[in-house]
């Protein structure tokens, strides 16, 4: 990987996976500003270091210019059950906030761009594990917008000459740093399973326990932060002028609810009271992506495949902001 210095634009930089990259980013000896409304960010979020700047992506123009490198865009609502009621603010934020990166981006001369996309692209995959070729079939605005997102991409890509890569998450957790989740509301079941163990809920939800699945529950793919965070490093160098290259990021192994549940009580060793809910739509009975592109293609991956460290780091930030709140 490149070690000369560069500037970097970090939109929604005060976020959870936004402030760990910025992190790893000033960590290599990059210069990097974080742009972020705060709306779902948080100012303790973005890393010592880093310049911070209070507003919306629809209005970097005015900050953008021909001295920054690349931006990697992370800025967007993504809360799935709020873009099924709320789906105008979905294509507002997301969309209308990508078209307006785009256009500065065109005119500052900046031509590199990490983007955050998402598995949410593919809906309900026929085929486990999820290659890049599968199907985009959303099933909620939430997905719906990113995958508008990365066709404008792929267009801007064509037309114009922009090196870019979409970074299709799977199930983001653990910490880096002193840096982790802090969602309001929280959605994701690692932290949701810790806040059990804390005391701070009573039990945990499991969604349908007649999925056809080993035990019955949901399996998911986990991915470390930290190696989601090196992933977005090595993609600037890996982007070329002209190409959109899409790429999963997960373990490219499943783990099942039940399985994550008895993980945090081996990990923290509290109780985790659980309570069987009613299957949630859409849900798809196993989420599991093929990583062959990101390891040709970034040579990337992860280092950190262990569903134990990936909570027990979780697990310490968790126990952390208890302390703060005390």
């Amino acid at each position: 990987m490149s070690s000369e210095t560069k500037k970097y634009l970090v939109t929604g930089g005060a976020g959870y996976v936004g402030g760990i990259v910025a992190a790893h980013l000033l960590e290599r000896g990059h210069r990097v500003t974080v742009l972020d409304d705060l709306s779902t960010g948080f100012r303790e979020g973005v890393p010592a270091g880093a310049e911070f700047v209070e507003g919306r992506v629809q209005d970097v123009a005015r900050l953008l210019d021909g001295s920054y490198d690349a931006v990697l865009h992370f800025a967007a609502s993504s809360q799935v059950g709020e873009s099924v009621a709320r789906p105008e603010k979905y294509w507002e934020n997301n969309v209308g906030g990508a078209m307006a990166l785009l256009a500065a981006m065109r005119t500052a001369g900046v031509r590199r761009l990490v983007f955050s996309s998402t598995a949410a692209t593919y809906g309900e995959p026929a085929v486990v594990p999820v290659p890049e070729t599968a199907p985009t079939a959303p099933t909620n605005p939430y997905g719906a917008s990113k995958l508008a997102v990365d066709h404008m991409i792929g267009g801007e890509c064509a037309a114009h000459g922009l090196a870019a890569v979409s970074l299709r998450y799977f199930n983001v957790a653990g910490a880096y740093g002193g840096l982790g989740e802090r969602h309001e509301p929280e959605s994701h079941l690692i932290p949701l399973v810790l806040q059990v163990a804390l005391g701070r809920r009573e039990a945990i939800a499991v969604h349908g326990d007649d999925h056809p699945t080993p035990d019955g529950t949901c399996v998911r793919d986990y991915i470390h932060v930290a190696d989601l965070a090196e992933a977005h490093l090595r993609a600037l160098d890996a982007m070329t002028a002209g190409e959109h290259l899409v790429c999963n990021l997960g373990n490219g192994n499943g783990f099942s609810v039940r399985e994550v549940v008895e993980t945090v009580r081996k990990v923290t060793g509290h109780p985790v009271p659980e309570t069987t809910a009613p299957r949630r739509p859409g849900d798809p009975a196993v989420l599991v992506a093929a990583t062959g592109t990101a390891r040709e293609r970034l040579g990337w991956t992860p280092s950190r495949p262990d569903l134990a460290g990936i909570v027990a780091d979780a697990w310490a930030f968790a126990r952390a902001r208890e302390e703060e709140r005390a």
